[in-house]
């Protein structure tokens, strides 16, 4: 038996001479690598813009850790007490626009399964090819813990931080499919404030384009989830963003059979049958869009994957399935070019 913890990582295809007015700077942050590329500034001014989103990352990692001792983690122990804790603003509002995106989703996303997740050795950075147990999976599928179950009672006197409690003390808040593409999106608000026009963040796969490289688009490849390189490239314009989510990034494999991190809040299982899924979204917040979006298509699977585009709103993307063929919508078709032209592709309008 071996584990294995594969890092998704979307190709960003910076061609050009050494010359060009590229600053890029990288980090190990949200569990992976993340990376700020920035066109056409003086560095001092490209290195002040990116320490800025550095320096943000950092904080919302330090925020929002699921496991290790953070703001969230301190809620989820409130919570399990069946008691409340005091939280920003801030987290507040990501807590309740988390839940809107998973009654949105149909409860495929939902961050209140945190107890899933670490019951599935999962909230850890390393962990063990070992099945959980059986009792536990089927008491926290029955207690059904819902980001719905959160309620929020007034702040103090003197205080703005309103306390955070929930109804169900099985919620366990994992923002892990939420966090990267809200961290996206202030990235770019940061360089913008900033004065800087032009700029590609990748957090370990999903990536948002401010502006242009140059005189084109920026230029992206979407991670093969079987073997190195990218399966496809895309070209990726001003505020479009991207979302992969893969069966290669957190899994271990056991008796044959691939175990990933994504689990199906209804059964309380790893999703089988599908390899990855990419979201293209654009628009005002696209980064958190294209991360939220592409976890209940690929719970969908291949038989509801179109339905979960539609009800999350969203019209390009495309899905990879058990055998690697490519399952698009019409135009995401448009968009993609594939790396190789044996690719076995299903579109649907």
């Amino acid at each position: 038996m071996r584990t294995f913890s594969a890092l998704l990582l979307v190709l960003v295809l910076l061609t050009g001479c050494g010359k060009e007015p590229l600053y890029q700077e990288q980090a190990y942050v949200f569990g992976t690598i993340v990376e700020v590329s920035i066109y056409g500034e003086e560095e001092a001014k490209a290195r002040q813009g990116a320490a800025a989103v550095m320096g943000e990352f950092q904080r919302l990692h330090d925020m929002l850790h699921a496991w290790q001792p953070s703001a969230l983690s301190s809620v989820n122990d409130a919570i399990a007490r069946g008691k409340t804790r005091a939280a920003s603003p801030e987290l507040v509002a990501l807590l309740r626009d988390a839940a809107q995106f998973s009654i949105q989703s149909g409860g495929t996303f939902n961050p209140a399964i945190g107890g899933l997740i670490k019951i599935w050795g999962f909230q850890s950075d390393t962990f063990q090819p070992l099945l959980p147990d059986e009792k536990k999976v089927a008491a926290l599928l029955k207690a059904n813990p819902q980001m719905t179950d959160l309620y929020y009672h007034p702040p103090v006197a003197g205080s703005s931080e309103k306390q955070v409690g929930s109804k169900n003390p099985a919620v366990m808040v994992d923002l892990g499919g939420y966090a990267k593409g809200y961290a996206l999106d202030r990235a770019v608000a940061l360089l913008q404030d900033q004065g800087i026009s032009n700029a590609l963040i990748n957090i370990g796969g999903n990536v948002i384009a401010l502006g242009t490289h140059g005189k084109r688009p920026w230029h992206i490849g979407i991670q093969h989830p079987r073997k190195p390189g990218a399966i496809a490239t895309l070209e990726l314009h001003d505020s479009e963003a991207v979302g992969t989510s893969g069966d290669y990034q957190r899994y271990f494999e056991l008796g044959g059979k691939r175990y990933c991190h994504l689990l199906d809040p209804r059964t309380g299982q790893p999703v089988q049958g599908v390899q990855a899924v990419t979201l293209l979204a654009r628009g005002e917040r696209a980064g958190l869009l294209s991360d939220v979006t592409s976890k209940p298509i690929f719970i969908a699977g291949v038989a509801g994957w179109r339905a979960a585009v539609r009800s999350m709103h969203q019209t390009d993307a495309l899905l990879i399935d058990a055998e690697g063929k490519a399952h698009l919508t019409e135009s995401m078709q448009k968009r993609l070019k594939f790396s190789d032209d044996k690719t076995v592709t299903s579109i649907e309008p």
